[in-house]
């Protein structure tokens, strides 16, 4: 039996108190994320309320499927994982590479450099108030005021890799299980972000009353012809998000080198995505947009299928009590930041309530959140150009170089 199974996976046997363990190889995994793929679709086209709410259709059966294999090892029965690590990694990349290709000067030229202004001082007046936040409430339930920052804009605008990163920084300054516990708040911050975006989106637009400009198309269709995918163009265009993705790394090496800066590895392939589509288009080399956007939305789709179907959520048990407080209150912050605020500074139109979707999801987990949260409200309600180009990856930059500095200066007067 060992010898059958050792084709899908690695099984390891219950020994020392531990329960059996089994760990599917990667294409196994892969099919496991097609499934809950098809399952999201089928469960969004059923449900009217899921599709008001713009709940991104890979979150709702991935919510599902890793509940389910949570209970699996809650009854003792045998442990199972996935092997996705590299998966998860590959597909982050090349989706924030798409998007930062679609990232032109002339985007910049149209949105003007008041919204750009806006959207950066959204972006750290979010990150500042989630920590004050998060200091004061841990001041009056007496958790530290590391673990605090950890629950606050670390692991909520920062996501698992932020918090990751700064976990081993606080442990050393005293903060004991600092990693864990900015993991698992990550963790749930990703689903947070997914659950709320939509929904705060959707209340804005239908209490004033917002419509999409029908003039405003995804640049694939602005033309008005119908996008047809060509497969040499999917080839060409496939060959070059890797090639691009490569060069995306001394960027990476560049930017994360940067004193007091944490950077994730996706910025990099975000700044060679953009770097690489203005040098293009100046130098009239050609490019095929849709074979572009539909690998984007591949691995989007892909990316939130492993991200929430890996989930483990008996790890969130031990830290559930306190944690638990800081998060409720981090939720309801968000939300009415991007109502009273994000909203407002926005322009108080239909594209400032796709970028509000936006500022929830990244403010609760990452900017992959954001993009799936704009994408199912534009699913439901419209396109609209500027807040899918400009805003997840302009936020997502100011993001990642005011958050480490804010937690490295801050978290210093902590130190024990």
């Amino acid at each position: 039996m060992e010898s059958i199974l050792s084709y899908f996976g690695t099984f390891k046997p219950a020994a020392d108190g531990a329960i059996a363990s089994f760990k599917f190889e990667y294409l196994c995994t892969l099919g496991f994320a097609a499934i809950v793929i098809f399952a999201g679709r089928a469960i969004v086209a059923r449900s009217a309320a899921l599709r008001k709410y713009a709940i991104p259709a890979p979150v709702v059966s991935g919510i599902i499927f890793s509940l389910l294999i949570s209970a699996v090892k809650l009854s003792g029965a045998v442990q199972i994982s996935f092997d996705a690590t590299v998966m998860k990694d590959l597909c982050q990349n090349l989706f924030f590479l798409c998007v930062g290709f679609g990232f032109s000067a002339k985007m910049l030229k149209k949105a003007g450099g008041r919204l750009c202004f806006l959207i950066a001082f959204a972006a750290c007046l979010l990150i500042t108030c989630q920590n004050l936040i998060g200091l004061g409430i841990a001041k009056v339930i007496g958790l530290h005021p590391l673990l605090a920052l950890q629950c606050s804009s670390a692991a909520m605008s920062g996501g698992v890799g932020t918090a990751s990163a700064f976990g081993s920084i606080f442990e050393e300054w005293g903060a004991t299980d600092a990693t864990t516990i900015g993991v698992a708040a990550g963790t749930l911050g990703n689903v947070m972000g997914s659950l709320i975006g939509g929904p705060v989106a959707a209340f804005l637009i239908a209490r004033h009353g917002l419509k999409s400009d029908p003039n405003d198309k995804p640049e694939a269709v602005a033309s008005g012809k119908v996008p047809e995918l060509n497969n040499l163009n999917m080839i060409m265009m496939f060959a070059l998000t890797l090639l691009l993705a490569a060069l995306g790394m001394p960027i990476y090496c560049l930017l994360d080198n940067i004193p007091m800066i944490e950077m994730p590895k996706f910025i990099g392939c975000l700044f060679a995505g953009a770097i690489a589509r203005n040098v293009m288009e100046t130098a009239g080399i050609k490019f095929y947009v849709p074979e572009i956007d539909a690998i984007e939305h591949m691995f989007l789709e892909l990316y939130l299928a492993l991200v929430l179907m890996t989930t483990d959520f008996t790890k969130l048990a031990p830290v559930a009590g306190q944690m638990g407080i800081l998060l409720a209150a981090q939720a309801a912050f968000i939300a009415l930041f991007g109502i009273f605020v994000s909203f407002n500074l926005f322009g108080r139109d239909y594209g400032a309530a796709v970028m509000t979707a936006g500022n929830i999801g990244w403010g609760c987990g990452s900017g992959s959140n954001a993009v799936a949260n704009e994408k199912a409200l534009m699913d439901q309600y419209g396109w609209h150009n500027i807040a899918w180009v400009l805003y997840p990856s302009f936020a997502v930059i100011i993001d990642d170089i005011y958050n480490p500095i804010f937690l490295s200066i801050v978290g210093g007067l902590f130190k024990g």
